[in-house]
């Protein structure tokens, strides 16, 4: 049975339903409804993208020159937690790699860093072999140096797991029931709009209205029904699923990636029944 499904004893089954709610490309954001699924469920998805989807991230470092006011160790911190750009198709891990870990250009990603003008480091100035996978963010700063201080430097990226460590996943996930508001008698509506700051409601004349698709964002519902006993909030059984993505991978594919993973881990458990 697939995922999400539910069936009783010889019924037919049906498949959970998933709706694009919004997607938000400038901030990586996408917002998804499931109908006839559970929180398990939400839940396993949620841990797959955050601890199992791999992405490529710095690993090691070699430093030839840094003369900056940051220690070897907080420059290595830092590009370390910066998202790279992930090709799945391209790179194993180094574990499953034919090189036996040894390193080649199918598990490893080769990155050199040289700067000597006075003025923040960025992003854009680390250059990378491998054109389909740069640094996520362009001005995104590194250190900032000072007439005649230098770095020169080659990174060497890899494949890993959020799990072993942060710096590989890729995105937050997160999920809550689908709230239902229902206006009633608004005792003060003014009050309600002097603290409402997420827009989800609007004042037409003395009348409260609610702004649709500011609802399914707003984390101050509880708030507003405490405020006037006008405002009730109901839950359905739908789960609004929510991921922001850190820019390695698109929406599709981390999640395309996630539910992969599931069905391989289904399969290893049966296999082992």
């Amino acid at each position: 049975m697939a995922a999400g499904q539910k069936a009783d004893d010889g019924e037919e089954g049906f498949k959970m339903k998933l709706e694009k709610i919004k997607e938000e490309r400038k901030k990586n954001k996408l917002t998804l409804l499931l109908k006839d699924s559970d929180e398990v469920f939400a839940n396993t998805i949620r841990r797959l993208i955050a601890e199992e989807v791999p992405t490529l991230a710095v690993d090691e470092l070699e430093i030839k020159d840094n003369s900056s006011a940051l220690y070897d160790e907080m420059v290595g911190l830092r590009l370390g937690l910066m998202p790279i750009k992930t090709d799945l198709k391209s790179y194993e891990f180094k574990e499953k790699c034919k090189c036996g870990g040894e390193g080649c250009a199918r598990c490893e990603l080769k990155m050199t860093l040289k700067a000597g003008k006075k003025g923040y480091v960025y992003a854009e100035e680390v250059e990378s072999t491998d054109p389909k996978c740069t640094l996520v963010y362009p001005k995104m700063p590194i250190v900032k140096i000072l007439a005649k201080q230098r770095l020169d430097m080659t990174l060497t990226a890899v494949l890993g797991r959020g799990r072993n460590h942060t710096k590989w996943s890729p995105g937050l996930a997160y999920y809550k029931h689908e709230p239902v508001i229902n206006i009633g008698k608004v005792s003060n509506p003014e009050k309600i709009m002097e603290q409402c700051t997420d827009g989800v409601f609007e004042l037409k004349g003395n009348r409260l209205t609610i702004v649709d698709d500011k609802v399914y964002g707003s984390e101050l519902l509880e708030y507003y029904s405490e405020l006037d006993k006008g405002i009730t909030i109901e839950y359905t059984d739908n789960i609004i699923f929510t991921l922001e993505s850190w820019g390695q991978l698109g929406f599709k594919e981390i999640l395309t990636k996630s539910a992969d993973i599931l069905l391989e881990k289904a399969e290893e458990l049966e296999q082992q029944l």
